[in-house]
């Protein structure tokens, strides 16, 4: 894993198009739970190993369409929790694209995705728009995200990031 929280480095875990947030967070995984409980249960219908083998560092790899369906925020919430600490997509709906930024993991439009194996290696810096995939060499642009967006993300989220900026402003 990277040193450099900004610049995540780890396994990816590579998926098809059309992840939808049901798939993430099943009903049974935040009704009456926790969601450190009810993380365990992500993407369980699609692949029952994911939660427990996912480590701190790891990166989601999605066609089109990441994040479709309800725009429950506990989907990209089991994400963070797990350990991913950036998502890759070739699009994303635009609730789970938001929620994803807003607790703190980047989420990169990267229309190469394809080019991406389970298991490979990367390294994404989000803030120039590439990931190197350590395993093949290769490197791959995507849309980088707003220094503003990265500071946002460097503080942990939304909620964390406002809750800084209130207490300078004091």
């Amino acid at each position: 894993m990277s040193t450099d929280r900004n610049i995540p480095e780890g396994r990816a875990w590579v998926y098809g198009d059309n992840i939808d947030t049901d798939q993430l967070a099943p009903i049974k995984s935040y009704k009456n739970m926790e969601a450190e409980e009810g993380c365990k249960f992500c993407l369980e219908a699609l692949d029952a190993d994911f939660a427990g083998a996912v480590e701190d560092g790891d990166i989601f790899v999605a066609g089109a369409n990441m994040g479709i369906g309800s725009s429950r925020e506990q989907a990209p919430l089991h994400l963070k929790l797990l350990g991913i600490r950036a998502v890759l997509a070739k699009s994303f709906a635009r609730i789970f694209y938001r929620n994803t930024l807003n607790f703190g993991v980047p989420a990169l439009i990267c229309a190469d995705v394809d080019r991406i194996n389970s298991g490979d290696r990367l390294r994404v810096d989000p803030l120039k728009g590439r990931v190197e995939n350590l395993t093949t060499g290769e490197t791959l642009s995507c849309d980088p995200l707003p220094e503003h967006l990265m500071a946002m993300i460097a503080d942990g989220g939304l909620m964390p990031h406002l809750t800084k900026k209130l207490k300078q402003e004091a």
